[in-house]
């Protein structure tokens, strides 16, 4: 394994390690374990294991359960095939200030849990797609080291903008860090560029994440600004900013990228990242794309579909998350919520350049309870997902913030708490593993929606064709009804003499389910037969034994028939060697005996802190729970570390192959 710390480490066991450091806390949340039985309405712990748990919407009436699908065999009689797909399509937007607590401690202390999570897609899709910044990257600073060797920490009160984010300084071994993590389990990188000093620039983060993660082909690119468009609103640009004002702080950032010989990369930055303050097409008619073609890597935006800032900051107007439920409950929403953006992609495919969610999940500030760590938010991710895949996004990054947020993919312990407390999986984790499943790791999956049922909005279906040919289908139904009566049964036919082609049904088929007993469930939901359990439950491994599900088809008749339960999601593959190649992976995990002295502590702000403050309405205030107002400082000691150490071509670590 290629060692990309810079120092030089020997073979040896570690029994213990400390290191002291002073961190600073500005928001103290309740431990969720001491007050998980009490009821939904008196919980007051952190956002992350809230138990609410909301009333499934009725059974819509007039279903129909038994409905046909018919699929050509050859990808040349279907219109409207999405452009090619990874299965890395769906990945994570971590926000940087919660790295330490998701990564490691460094680069020789990497989480465990975190490698694991990482394994599962990459032996699903061949790699990992991670953007790591938000709102905090604007203010990033790159210095050559901080009190008690740590990598990162904030210094609060320091940039006088609406949204009161903190300056973020952290070192090199930020970078060091992401590079033994994509060593172990592929990932790559998108970073940001700060963006809120184009007078000033700190471009530390390319000439040193060039220098890390360029070689081995780790860094994906560079966002230039993150949510241009709601700068004014924040109060870090003037009131009249304006996409023009952007276009000619973007060329001041290539002019510099472009003079800089640290930097040997100049054709990787990513534009424009905004919200729908600004329209895509704004953007473009500045002539940004046609001016610094040679400069962009990709064009990208964000986009949160609902919000939850009334209840944290007073913003807007109140969202009652059982009245909104539904609304993410039904295919219409992806549909509306990719919409605005199809120009753009078709616009990005003319210009030859990919076009990516770069940040997105149920609702801005922090997700809302009872949804956003649901079943039903699975089903939602899933749909929206491959609903962005059939309209030529390229990739979609699924945000990942600290403990008081409600829709984290995955969510550490409190560090203090990680001798007795597991990782929290999140239900839209299950979201990523299906489509990477779907799409496989060929790079050549071409997807397209059936428009299933007679179009309806309950019962959404997806083919995916490789090379030519239909491999896999994937059905979902969003009707929660635990009587069973609403599972429907879907007829699939392959070619025959309906569409003047020969049959070509196979003689079976396997089917992979994604089930769980309501769209309000939040721990029991499985994937094949197997689950990561519920809060501080996981180590990052599924556990259970997989069930795939065998089914002979009539090829007499030219059928095969799948029946996907209410609510659930049917991943089926149409041959063995589409089966082979993505359904049925052999996850290389890691194992461990690191935790984290029960009496020693470490900031539990970072964990608290979170972006998606970006819905299209409101203007005024920060994503990150606790960073409004005064926050108290103080000084803790950083975690100590107890562990096993094994050296595999110079690299020590805290995990071991199992």
């Amino acid at each position: 394994m290629r060692l990309f710390h810079p120092l030089s480490v020997f073979v040896f066991v570690i029994l213990s390690s400390f290191v002291n450091a002073s961190v600073t806390v500005y928001h103290q949340v309740p431990l969720a374990d001491s007050t998980t039985t009490a009821s939904s309405a008196n919980y007051t712990g952190a956002a992350a294991y809230d138990p609410t748990v909301l009333t499934p919407p009725p059974v819509p009436t007039g279903l129909t359960t038994q409905f046909g699908i018919q699929l050509s065999s050859s990808s040349a009689a279907v219109q409207g095939l999405s452009i090619p797909h990874k299965g890395s399509f769906m990945g994570f937007s971590i926000e940087f200030t919660v790295i330490n607590q998701i990564f490691g401690i460094n680069a020789t202390y990497l989480q465990v849990p975190f490698l694991n999570l990482m394994a599962i897609l990459r032996e699903r899709a061949g790699e990992v797609l991670i953007r790591v910044g938000g709102n905090t990257q604007e203010t990033a600073v790159l210095v050559d080291s901080l009190p008690g060797g740590v990598m990162m920490t904030k210094e609060r009160g320091t940039t006088g903008d609406v949204t009161a984010t903190p300056t973020l300084l952290y070192t090199a071994e930020v970078f060091y860090t992401m590079a033994n993590i994509s060593a172990l389990v592929n990932t790559k990188w998108f970073l940001g560029i700060p963006f809120n000093d184009t007078n000033n620039l700190r471009l530390g983060i390319a000439e040193v994440g060039e220098a890390v993660l360029s070689g081995p082909g780790y860094l994906l690119g560079f966002q230039v600004g993150n949510e241009p468009d709601l700068y004014a609103a924040h109060d870090v640009r003037p009131s009249t900013y304006s996409p023009s004002d952007y276009f000619g702080e973007f060329g001041l950032v290539v002019n510099a990228i472009n003079s800089d010989n640290n930097i040997p990369v100049k054709n990787n930055l990513v534009a424009p990242s905004i919200t729908g303050e600004w329209t895509p097409e704004s953007v473009w008619d500045t002539g940004l794309v046609g001016s610094y073609s040679s400069s962009l890597g990709a064009l990208a935006v964000e986009h949160y579909p609902s919000d939850n800032c009334y209840a944290l900051y007073g913003i807007g107007s109140p969202v009652i998350p059982q009245d909104v439920f539904q609304n993410f409950l039904t295919h219409a929403s992806g549909i509306n919520i990719v919409a605005p953006y199809l120009n753009s992609t078709s616009y990005a495919q003319s210009v030859g350049k990919p076009f990516i969610m770069m940040e997105t999940n149920t609702a801005s500030c922090g997700g809302l309870p009872g949804i956003s760590d649901t079943f039903g938010a699975t089903l939602w991710a899933l749909d929206y997902g491959l609903q962005m895949a059939y309209s030529n996004f390229s990739g979609a990054m699924m945000h990942v913030g600290g403990q008081d947020v409600y829709y984290n993919p995955f969510t550490p312990p409190p560090t203090n708490q990680s001798l007795f407390h597991q990782w929290t999986i999140g239900s839209i984790f299950y979201s990523t593993m299906v489509v990477a499943e779907a799409f496989g790791p060929s790079g050549n999956a071409q997807i397209i929606d059936l428009q299933a049922n007679t179009n309806s909005t309950y019962t959404p279906g997806y083919a995916i064709y490789e090379n030519g040919a239909p491999v896999r289908l994937v059905l979902l139904n969003y009707v929660s009804d635990p009587s069973g009566a609403s599972a429907y049964t879907a007829t699939i036919s392959i070619g025959g003499s309906a569409i003047g082609q020969d049959n070509a049904t196979p003689a079976q088929i396997q089917v992979k389910y994604l089930v769980a007993p309501s769209v309000s469930e939040k721990s029991n939901i499985t994937w094949a037969g197997q689950t990561f359990g519920g809060t501080f439950q996981s180590d990052g491994r599924l556990t259970g034994t997989e069930s795939v599900q065998t089914i002979n088809c009539d090829q007499s008749s030219n059928t095969c028939q799948v029946t996907v339960p209410a609510p659930g999601a049917a991943l089926i593959f149409l041959s063995s060697s589409a089966y082979a190649e993505s359904g049925n992976p052999s996850t290389q995990t890691f194992s461990t005996t690191m935790v984290t002295k029960t009496a020693a502590t470490v900031d539990p702000s970072v964990l608290a802190t979170s972006n998606g403050m970006s819905g299209d309405t409101w203007k005024l205030g920060s994503t990150s729970k606790g960073s409004i107002g005064a926050g108290l400082r103080t000084s803790l000691p950083i975690v100590s570390v107890v562990g096993a150490a094994l050296l595999s071509t110079g690299m020590l670590c805290t995990w071991f192959w199992s």
